[in-house]
């Protein structure tokens, strides 16, 4: 998946980038790894904390950090914060307990792309955190994916 984004950004001449809550990194070291990511990856924020994500990407501190407008807003953020194309964040609960009222398993992925930005809630099954943060993962790396597949031909630098 990461060679197929990287393809995508380096063709669109765009730089991408991610902030990242529950998958504390993965989405950035699973982009990092990837041959040439110097090219199109500007790298990534790990902001776990609500304070951390208030500081650094401009999330309110009294938004539910599991929560669609706190996934929306931390790519948005990274997004400005990195002056980048295209950007993913990650955050929810991967358990092994509920978490304010939210399942394990409980995810949101942010999107930003140009001047807009989105998200989508996802609820992964799993019996320990790693599962979760596996599936959040991969699951981030598709959207990515997608908003570079759908770029239009002038969106690109």
């Amino acid at each position: 998946m990461t060679e197929k984004i990287g393809e995508l950004a380096t063709d669109a001449g765009i730089r991408v980038a991610a902030a990242e809550s529950l998958t504390g990194g993965q989405v950035c070291t699973a982009l990092g790894a990837t041959p040439g990511a110097s090219e199109w990856f500007a790298g990534g924020v790990v902001a776990y904390t609500i304070e951390t994500k208030n500081l650094v990407l401009g999330v309110p501190t009294d938004i539910d950090p599991c929560s669609a407008e706190c996934a929306r807003t931390m790519a948005a953020g990274v997004r400005d914060a990195l002056e980048v194309d295209a950007a993913v964040a990650t955050t929810g609960i991967g358990g092994p307990d509920p978490q304010d009222g939210h399942a394990p398993g409980t995810v949101f992925i942010g999107w930003a792309r140009g001047p807009h930005a989105g998200a989508r809630e996802f609820s992964f099954e799993g019996d320990d955190p790693e599962q979760i943060v596996e599936a959040t993962t991969h699951a981030a790396l598709e959207i990515l994916a997608e908003l570079l597949e759908d770029l239009p031909d002038d969106e690109g630098r």
